[in-house]
């Protein structure tokens, strides 16, 4: 069976099973401060079994997109060297809200496994949960007695807490789970070693591939367990392990989800899989690798340095790695992967197919980068092995070799260990551990548990239509980060505030209560539909009615912005083509930042057009038209544009300018007029082929002409109030330019004159012609000087120091003859001297240079040189 038609009989048993067959979910999380990526099927469906959203229907199938490569999830590491871990994997997923439990769940998975799928059952195993006395809970005779209707009783199999008892995070809901295992292992090695012994022993061929998750209990902050309100199913099918099971292989990658991937780098590296452990895991990694990095692409996560997007970048570079390492790529070739993925997995998910030509562009120009610096890291770890005097490298020079240059370690061992040298692992794993602990530190967040004084299932936003309200307090907690220090999270009845989302930043305020003491409110977001205010202490009366204020300046400007990147939007979809699609945005208060897919800078007249564009529509004072809760395909029916990357609802809001019509929950401008001006203040490269346009409205424009103007009549002033300040200034570069060529020829001169004196001074010491001298010239000078002085001696040792603009200068000169002979690093030594001139620096052997803010020290480090050949 094919994996297409393996997918479409999972979707296609549930639908008859009356489970409404949802799409996947992005894979990128935007408002779930505890998730980066959805890393389990369950993710998306988080504020259901919180009991925070009703779902249309209580019975949900879908296969689920999931990304493990962060946090409690992270198989990361194993990608490649086993044969059923993956960074990227579908989980296939049936679920109950409060509807069917235990009973139905165990029935029709072995219902699906056994008579759709045709599995045999001789060659599955089941777990239930043993329980847990920490816990205080029984062991799941419930499960147990379920099965028993299916399966032979020595198949089901007790399994600890660790193994069976699922759980969302430290706090939310949990419950046992129940595991099905597949043992296939020929039958020889059945005969030898029973298969129920090596269930969840990390066997390739005895491997989970469903876990079915009895949600029943809330896990409180203080860990004990109370029952949740309903109980709920939760069952997550590893769909690449299923087509291993089904299409008779041992591995996933020998399935035909990864097959043509592979045979695609075999094509284009020239290397055949299955023929060496090294190469078979640099092909299993790049077959993994592209298909996580693609995706998240797709879904509108690109590389970065932080976050979501570094992860997604150090994936990718994971996977270059590899290849250059093990595949002998010196060049991009990954990116010429992705038609055969989209070949393979377009059809079930459309958005690949979509942002194809985006996808490939990317992740070319990332590998582009990376191989730079490879070769950038290559070269200085030569220089850190040139310079070391013995053969254990010091293990921060490794880390400073992967933080600051992206160099991996692995790559940095590998090189050393052939070229016979070793590193300290244990001072690269304490750099590495301060590391990570400042950043564990920095966003560790301590939550308390709700304190619920309201029962109230539905918390309503009424910001669109008011900036006030009276509300009432229905539940709080208190969290503790570093960064925030103590924080109170509340939850109001209703609320003005608006929650954080679609670029827009949350809504600052006050709370006020009868008697005039006030709270103030300095940030508000979503987590799991429910709207959270950020409050640095808790009202006095918590049981009071207060009046909700937004801060009405700061949300009228944010309205200008997020109206107005709607109509930037759309001017660029005008002047630059319909190939422009959003990727990005920012709206703040004071300034928006957006970015949009195009594959060049944007001309002068193209910016010119498109402010002239935003602005007419400004002018032109078009009224706001919005719909609020209508059907999805409605919207999508009336010319709404949706962005990829974003979870919609069933119902969504449009909002309509003239022709411009957008999904969009934000908060806007009741008429375009009210932005009163456009300014694009600049536009520049995100990534390959993403753009980003910062620009301001309203008063930040007024501001920006004001000091615009302010700055142009000082100009003026200081011109003489030329009546043509334009034409000054050009006359006044080229007399800069002409007087700086005049400066270059006298300081030649002048570094003529010296050579003559300087090498009349040079003497010999120990068969090195040696002179250490202050002398009166820039740096470029110094450097000429060296070289013709180095032209005319051998075995010359030079070190200058010289004092400009209240900084000190330091620059060696080593013939490359006693570089060889004398073991001497003008690098080095710079590095050394530069501390008596409070300072640093480095260079190549031959040549170095150091600077500091202490010109008094140049003597001292002048006389300590001679050390060096003495």
């Amino acid at each position: 069976m094919k994996s297409q038609d393996i997918r479409q009989t999972f979707l296609n048993f549930f639908h008859e099973k009356k489970h409404s067959i949802v799409p996947s979910a992005p894979m990128v999380l935007k408002n779930d401060p505890t998730l980066m990526f959805v890393n389990s099927g369950m993710a998306p469906f988080k504020e259901f079994f919180l009991g925070n959203a009703e779902p249309k229907n209580n019975r949900i199938a879908d296969t689920q997109k999931c990304l493990r490569v962060s946090g409690k999830h992270n198989d990361l590491e194993e990608v490649g060297y086993d044969t059923y871990h993956h960074t990227l994997f579908e989980m296939l997923g049936n679920w109950s809200f409060g509807d069917y439990f235990k009973n139905e769940a165990i029935a029709w998975a072995w219902e699906l496994l056994t008579e759709v799928y045709g599995i045999n059952k001789d060659i599955l195993y089941v777990t239930v949960f043993e329980g847990s006395d920490d816990d205080n809970l029984p062991m799941d005779q419930e499960a147990y007695d379920f099965w028993k209707a299916f399966i032979s009783e020595d198949r089901i199999l007790m399994g600890n807490k660790k193994d069976n008892f699922w759980e969302m995070g430290d706090q939310g809901p949990c419950g046992p789970c129940s595991e099905i295992h597949v043992d296939i292992r020929s039958e020889e090695e059945k005969a030898k070693v029973d298969g129920k012994s090596l269930v969840n022993m990390d066997h390739p061929q005895v491997v989970e591939i469903w876990n079915l998750v009895f949600m029943q209990y809330n896990r409180k902050a203080n860990g004990s367990l109370e029952n949740l309100p309903a109980k709920h199913i939760d069952t997550g099918m590893g769909f690449e392990r299923l087509c291993m099971v089904l299409q008779g292989v041992q591995s996933n990658y020998d399935t035909d989800v990864f097959t043509p991937i592979i045979r695609e780098i075999e094509t284009i590296t020239n290397k055949e899989y299955g023929t060496n452990d090294k190469v078979d895991i640099a092909i299993r990694v790049i077959s993994d690798h592209v298909r996580a990095v693609a995706f998240s692409i797709a879904d509108g996560q690109l590389p970065s340095n932080t976050g979501a997007g570094y992860v997604i970048r150090r994936i990718l570079r994971r996977a270059v790695r590899y290849g250059f390492t093990f595949l002998d790529k010196k060049e991009p070739f990954i990116y010429r992967l992705v038609d055969v993925l989209i070949k393979k997995m377009g059809k079930a998910f459309p958005e690949l197919k979509e942002q194809k030509q985006l996808i490939e562009n990317v992740i070319k120009e990332e590998e582009s980068s990376f191989l730079r610096t490879l070769d950038q890291g290559l070269l200085l770890l030569d220089r850190i092995i040139t310079s070391s005097k013995s053969k254990e490298i010091s293990g921060k020079k490794v880390f400073e070799l992967k933080d600051t240059y992206g160099f991996p370690e692995d790559l940095t061992d590998l090189i050393l260990r052939e070229k016979g040298y070793t590193y300290n692992h244990d001072e690269f794993q304490l750099k590495l551990k301060e590391q990570q602990e400042r950043g564990k530190q920095a966003s560790q967040l301590k939550s308390d548990d709700w304190t619920v004084l309201i029962e109230d299932e539905e918390q309503e936003f009424i910001g669109y239509d008011a900036i006030e309200a009276n509300v009432k307090l229905v539940q709080y907690r208190k969290v503790t980060s570093k960064k925030n220090g103590e924080m109170y999270q509340l939850v109001f009845n209703l609320t003005p505030f608006y929650a954080e989302g679609g670029g827009q930043v949350g809504d600052k305020g006050y709370l006020e209560d009868a008697s005039g003491d006030i709270v103030y409110i300095v940030d508000t977001k979503k987590e799991n539909n429910v709207i959270i205010h950020f409050a640095k202490n808790l009202p006095k009366d918590i049981h009071a009615t207060f009046k909700a204020s937004v801060d009405i300046k700061q949300r009228n400007r944010t309205e200008c912005n997020h109206t107005a990147t709607h109509l930037l939007h759309q001017a660029l979809r005008e002047v630059l083509g319909t190939h422009v699609e959003q990727k990005g945005s920012a709206v703040h208060s004071k300034y928006l930042r957006f970015d949009f897919s195009h594959f060049a800078k944007l001309t002068v007249e193209e910016l010119r057009d498109v402010e002239n564009f935003v602005n007419s529509r400004i002018e032109g004072k078009l009224p706001l038209q919005e719909q609020r809760n209508i059907p999805m395909e409605k919207a999508i029916e009336e010319g709404a544009m949706a962005l990829f990357g974003e979870k919609y609802g069933d119902t969504v809001r449009t909002v309509r300018f003239g022709q411009s019509i957008e999904l969009c929950g934000g908060t806007h401008v009741k008429n375009t007029g009210d932005i009163w001006h456009f300014k694009i203040v600049s536009e520049g490269a995100v990534a390959a082929g993403i753009r980003r346009i910062e620009a301001i409205t309203n008063d930040a424009v007024k501001d920006f002409y004001f000091e615009n103007n302010r700055a142009y009549f000082e100009m003026k002033d200081l011109l003489n109030n030329a009546k043509e300040p334009v034409k000054a200034l050009q006359n006044l570069q080229e007399e800069n330019s002409d007087l700086k060529k005049q400066i270059e020829n006298l300081l030649k001169e002048k570094a003529k004159h010296i050579k003559g004196d300087l090498k009349n001074e040079i003497a010999e010491i120990n068969g090195i012609q040696f002179l250490a001298k202050k002398i009166d010239l820039d740096a470029s000078g110094i450097k000429d000087l060296c070289f013709e002085l180095g032209s005319q001696f051998d075995n010359l040792f030079l070190l200058f120091g010289t004092e400009n603009d209240g900084k000190a200068l330091l620059s060696c000169y080593i013939s490359k003859e006693l570089v060889a002979s004398k073991d001497l690093n003008a690098g080095t030594i710079v590095r050394d001297l530069g501390k008596h001139i409070q300072g640093g620096g480095g260079g190549q052997p031959f040549f170095a240079t150091a600077g500091g803010k202490n010109p008094d020290g140049l003597d001292k480090a002048l006389e300590a040189v001679k050390s060096y050949i003495v």
